[in-house]
């Protein structure tokens, strides 16, 4: 090595640094969602198209539970009718594809207006569902009263003289231990059907347990009495 070069190493850190690279320039941000009234989703035909489906497949499901009750398969029954009230829901929002609704604003779109049978069809479908669910629970060997119960009364929201709904849910009431709602709902379902031996027969049922349940109490309050007297 020749005398005052530098060695290598030395010439490597004697190197000047590259300057540095600016930083890449940002892109502008894109358009966000079009919730306007020309997107396909806020289309009204596309939700009326939506609409249309949800509501036809709910009918089908509603019509294979009923082949299936009428099979005995209360369980896959059960399942049809669960799956037609989702379509029902589905209806509601009429959103193509399960989409949630955009939030509201001034472009935003309400969803297309039903019609006065579309409406109809929604609450009869609905409430043959739920009325159907309530006939095949109660075929279970474990029978879910709370269950008949929500749905009965569900269907009482829609059709207070439904007279299935309202004697079932004097069963379940009674079942539950509510003997004085199952006596109202008992003898509501006899004013329709006077002569319908299982309303009268629960009517009994009821009134002998609610009868019993007044003289237990009776008999506690004079044992305690008997007790203080004693002591």
């Amino acid at each position: 090595m020749q005398r005052g070069a530098l060695s290598p190493v030395l010439m490597l850190s004697a190197a000047p640094e590259p300057p540095p690279r600016p930083p890449p320039a940002l892109s502008p941000p894109g358009p966000g969602p079009d919730h306007s009234t020309n997107s396909p989703i806020n289309n009204p035909e596309t939700q009326a198209a939506a609409l249309d489906g949800s509501l036809r497949a709910a009918v089908a499901f509603k019509a294979e539970g009923q082949r299936c009750y009428r099979e005995k398969k209360f369980r896959e029954a059960i399942g049809k009718y669960h799956r037609a009230l989702l379509q029902l829901k589905a209806a509601q929002g009429a959103r193509p594809g399960g989409l949630p609704a955009p939030a509201p604003g001034p472009s935003s779109s309400p969803g297309p207006a039903r019609s006065e049978e579309q409406r109809r069809l929604v609450e009869n479908t609905e409430v043959e569902c739920y009325d159907s669910l309530t006939a095949c629970l109660l075929q279970s060997e474990l029978v879910n009263y709370e269950r008949v119960r929500e749905y009965c009364l569900k269907v009482l929201e829609k059709q207070q003289g439904n007279f299935k709904a309202t004697y079932r849910a004097g069963i379940a009431f009674y079942h539950l231990g509510d003997y004085a709602r199952a006596l109202r709902y008992l003898q509501e379902a006899r004013s329709r059907e006077p002569t319908d031996t299982n309303v009268l027969r629960y009517i009994q049922l009821t009134q002998l347990k609610m009868n019993r349940c007044s003289l237990q109490r009776e008999d506690s309050g004079a044992g305690a009495g008997t007790r203080d007297v004693v002591g």
